[in-house]
């Protein structure tokens, strides 16, 4: 299937990324047991939501349909089609009365990540959230190490008008292991940003 920008643009997708995912699937570490990012976040949040710790879900990305093959009358394959609007971020929800958004992204890179990931509309929607009193991060993954890190929206923030500036367009990976807040991988929750929010008194 074909995704388009609003503005027509070929989604290409984070091929680097999927790579590397099938590499590290073929390892049966506990570290990873063969589960992307998302699939961690999503089963991290039905946990949070069978057990009334949080409601978080990934929001749905709305795309308009433009072209549809019939093989047959039973199927029906999607060849060509255009997100609606610019995405800002992955999840959202509530936690303890406050509204919670945060993006997750992956990199490959074993050194820093890089800026690009990120758009200036996702930017810009987050500093909306912190405006209105909600909490905003990231979660990045070093998809070679395995490493997960929760970063503030603040230090994020910081980083991305460096950037804007005309500083480098990368966070160093020593820069998210000072400024960041690794989070180590468990069984229930897998990712448990929750207990680090509020270790980190986000409130």
């Amino acid at each position: 299937m074909v995704l388009h920008y609003p503005n027509g643009r070929k989604y290409q997708g984070n091929t680097n990324v999927k790579k590397e995912e099938k590499k590290l699937n073929k390892q049966n570490s506990y570290s990873n047991r063969g589960m992307t990012l998302e699939e961690d976040l999503n089963e991290t949040n039905l946990y949070y939501r069978t057990h009334n710790i949080a409601v978080i879900h990934k929001k749905p990305i709305p795309i308009q349909i433009v072209n549809v093959d019939y093989p047959s009358r039973s199927a029906a394959v999607i060849k060509e089609a255009y997100f609606r609007q610019a995405s800002t971020t992955d999840y959202n929800g509530v936690w303890n009365g406050k509204y919670i958004d945060f993006e997750a992204k992956e990199t490959r890179s074993n050194s820093s990540f890089p800026l690009s990931n990120f758009h200036e509309h996702q930017i810009e929607h987050m500093k909306s959230v912190v405006q209105q009193g909600g909490i905003t991060f990231v979660i990045l993954r070093f998809a070679t190490t395995d490493e997960i890190f929760l970063l503030e929206g603040k230090i994020l923030f910081f980083y991305w008008e460096r950037m804007m500036n005309g500083g480098r367009k990368s966070i160093k990976k020593d820069e998210i292991i000072q400024n960041g807040h690794q989070i180590p991988y468990g069984l229930h929750p897998r990712i448990d940003y929750i207990k680090k929010i509020q270790e980190l008194n986000l409130l």
